[in-house]
């Protein structure tokens, strides 16, 4: 460790109070290191991890960063799979896990305002109390934070009605690179003063400043659900009946498509046999006081044809929308397997995942499908075998971004949900044009003149 990281520690210490704790064992540099996303080598260890208490801890780290020019990534519990926390060169991390409160629910008006280290599930719990909920759920809800959620626009299964993060959003305070406290949005549902700057800073995976409080849109707890699952001979009849549901005009809070890969999957982890019934499987969810009529509505829209739907209120399709909540169907990404995240319009789904398995044939490579079908958002899994015929990471490699280009081509994105982060970033130019990319720049050198933010994540 050189002399001016000594004095850049020494002085941090200097400048926080005894609670904001500051690491440098090897454990605690190693667990902040990255996120879930795919590691290329081995992990790159910061030179500390700070743990902020308060909003003006947050501010003086920033400062005294800024003073020194060091790099700094936020993060909450790193729950990300696009390597948006990943360190990659020296660096703090200020961990923001304990700027937890839930500073108050306000049920009269739907509003709630927190830290960004309250986990969403605890959000959801708060609200219950009042018949409310927030509405986005990402598969990580029980341990992902609504800070992390917001740096990244998260997404989740209840999208399809509810959208993703961005729409639950009202309000920021963000600490700036170099120690400002600036608060954008508003405290209404309206509001239409100024630029967007709300929507600016949520899904800028903290390379423009960093969230110390929210001001949250909640929504009514529904007063009904239904829970269906369709069974479908194939994936593309499957991707078809997302089509049906569409006609039919009914709008499901929750969508998901399975293929029999996937299934298998799942049999396995939880010791159940649907992969026998069929190649593919809807999920639906419907809420509200429409519930009832609208599972009306899709039985009548599935009455003829080969496919097989749940009994009405038997627990298999609460268990299977469980079962898929919890589960992306497989373990973290590494070498040989990859997950995406693109998104395409909902009537090219079908012509979408027919040229998926093309390219995965064409490349000797397996592929897997689950999908957020009401809003078009796919995960495909490529994989290959380490010992699979000739070059299995360059087959793999190499069909992955054909994948990803057949997307793009069809008007679609390289991420729905994820985010960019740092293992998507060299495909962000597929997609925007160099003047965007350029815009996009001039932005964050104007909040962060000196790059210490996140540095090369998300542009």
């Amino acid at each position: 460790m050189s002399d001016s990281q000594l004095e850049f520690l020494k002085q941090l210490r200097e400048a926080l109070p005894m609670a904001a704790k500051i690491e440098d064992r090897r454990e605690a540099l190693l667990e902040n290191s990255r996120d879930f996303g795919q590691l290329v080598g081995e992990p790159v260890l910061p030179l500390a991890v700070v743990y902020p208490q308060t909003v003006a801890d947050v501010q003086n780290i920033m400062r005294l960063s800024y003073e020194h020019g060091m790099p700094v990534i936020s993060r909450g519990a790193g729950t990300g799979v696009s390597g948006a926390a990943h360190v990659t060169g020296l660096c703090i991390v200020m961990n923001l896990m304990q700027l937890n409160r839930i500073i108050e629910i306000r049920p009269e008006d739907e509003v709630a305002v927190v830290e960004p280290g309250v986990i969403n599930y605890d959000l959801n719990e708060a609200a219950a109390e009042f018949g409310l909920m927030y509405a986005p759920d990402p598969a990580s809800y029980k341990m992902s934070t609504v800070g992390g959620n917001i740096a990244t626009n998260a997404g989740g299964l209840r999208c399809a009605k509810y959208g993703v993060t961005r729409e639950s959003v009202l309000g920021l305070d963000i600490v700036l690179a170099d120690g400002r406290l600036i608060r954008v949005g508003k405290n209404t549902f309206k509001g239409v003063a100024g630029y967007d700057l709300t929507s600016l800073f949520t899904g800028s995976e903290g390379t423009l400043g960093v969230v110390v409080r929210a001001v949250l849109r909640l929504r009514y707890q529904p007063v009904d659900e239904r829970d269906v699952s369709i069974v479908f001979p194939s994936l593309e009849a499957a991707v078809m009946g997302v089509q049906s549901i569409a006609r039919a005009r009914v709008q499901p809070a929750i969508l998901e498509l399975l293929d029999l890969p996937t299934i298998r999957i799942l049999d396995e982890q939880y010791q159940t046999d649907y992969a026998s019934r069929g190649g593919a499987m809807l999920l639906v969810r419907l809420d509200g006081y429409g519930a009832e009529k609208e599972e009306t509505v899709i039985r009548e829209a599935f009455s003829d044809g080969p496919m097989t739907l749940s009994s009405s209120g038997a627990p298999e399709a609460t268990q299977l929308i469980e079962m898929r909540r919890t589960s992306r169907g497989d373990t973290k990404d590494d070498a040989y397997r990859m997950g995406e995240d693109v998104a395409v319009p909902k009537s090219l789904m079908a012509k979408y995942v027919q040229e998926l398995r093309k390219i995965a044939t064409a490349h000797d490579v397996d592929v897997r499908v689950i999908a957020h079908a009401g809003d078009g958002n796919l995960h495909p899994t490529l994989s290959v075998e380490p010992e699979s015929g000739e070059n299995p990471l360059i087959r793999l490699s190499e069909a992955l971004e054909e994948s990803i280009r057949v997307a793009i081509d069809m008007g679609g994105t390289i991420t729905g949900e994820h985010g960019v982060g740092l293992i998507k970033r060299e495909w962000l130019t597929w997609e925007q044009s160099q003047d965007v990319i350029q815009i996009q720049h001039d932005i964050k050198s104007l909040l962060d003149e000196k790059n210490i933010l996140n540095p090369g994540k998300a542009i």
